[in-house]
This record gives structure tokens, sequence and C-alpha cells, in this order.
């Protein structure tokens, strides 16, 4: 049986995009703010070492708290190099992700990918807020993604079912019952 190859196609990947990353230094002990496109470590984590590395030299290890990734990878490989990635549940905070080099490290701020432009582009401003109040924010926000995920998920907030008024000849307490979701 004959194959045939279409040579007109790349079989490359698009080149990833850069970084939305703010580096503007916060009261509370952030070094930067990033805002990534997606929830995917894997995609998301070299586009940003890869911009890290000219402002702060080699990033050796990433660490993250597990809450908002679905899939932590034990590592990423970085223009050719491998970055080892790490969680903790303990020391690391939900909105935090911290980056270590050979001479420290940096926390930054992780800004949840689904948040609106304008609502990313004040937190990642640097206009002296102190780093809790950013987390507070972050943290508001993917509250709120959660509950536009239930809604739309069919989950609805309480509904009020009345309860049987009789039950095979024998009156009831006139009362309601409320449904919860989970």
């Amino acid at each position: 049986m004959p194959v045939t190859i279409d040579r007109t196609t790349s079989s490359r990947r698009a080149p990833p995009q850069p970084a939305r990353l703010s580096l503007t230094p916060a009261p509370g002990g952030l070094d930067g703010m990033w805002w990534p496109r997606s929830r995917a470590l894997t995609r998301e984590l070299p586009a940003l070492t890869a911009a890290l590395v000219e402002q702060w030299g080699r990033i050796t290890g990433v660490t993250v708290h597990p809450t908002h990734w679905p899939v932590i990878p034990h590592w990423v490989s970085v223009a050719g190099r491998t970055v080892q990635v790490g969680w903790s549940t303990e020391t690391q905070d939900p909105h935090r992700l911290t980056l270590s080099l050979p001479d420290g490290r940096r926390d930054v701020l992780v800004i949840p990918p689904e948040t609106r432009a304008e609502a990313a582009a004040q937190l990642m401003a640097g206009d002296g807020t102190e780093a809790p109040a950013r987390e507070e924010a972050a943290d508001r926000i993917d509250a709120r993604i959660r509950e536009e995920a239930w809604e739309t998920d069919g989950g609805a907030g309480r509904a009020v079912v009345p309860a049987p008024v009789y039950r095979i000849g024998r009156p009831f307490a006139h009362r309601s019952t409320e449904v919860r979701g989970p």
C-alpha cells in the first residue's frame, strides 16, 4: 500500500507564546507577577523560565502549590536544560510560584489564567498594593471562576422543593425542604 507524505505541512509545533510577566517588586516579598495562559505547567513554565533567565539568571527549580495545577511535572526542559519542578502544600502559598536560582529564590504571584485582561492588568501594574491584597484578589478570582464553572455545569445554588402536604391521607406540617448542591 503506497503512503503519501505531504511535505507542505510542518510537523513542528508553533513556537510558545511569550510569558505575560511583570517584574515589578511588591511589598510583602513578591518579586513579580505572572499571568499564565493555562493551567498546564508543561506548556507554561518553559516560556516563563526562558523569560526570567534574561532578568535573574539561570533558574534551577520551581515550586508550586498543587491546588491550582492539575498536573505537576517533575521537570521541564528549557533551552536544552532541565528545570526541576516540585510542589508543597505546607510551605507554598497557593497563589505564588517560587523560583530557585543559584543565588537564592524569587517569589512570583500567579494570576489565574481565567482572569479577565482588565483585572490582570491591574494586578500586574505594580501600583504599590501589598502582596496579601494581591493574593486576596487572586483568591477571589479563583473562587468566582469555580462558582461560574459550578453554575455552568448545572450546579445551582439552593432550590426550595415543597414537601408533600398529604401522604396516604395523613396531613404533614406544611414545610419545605432545602436542597443544596454538594
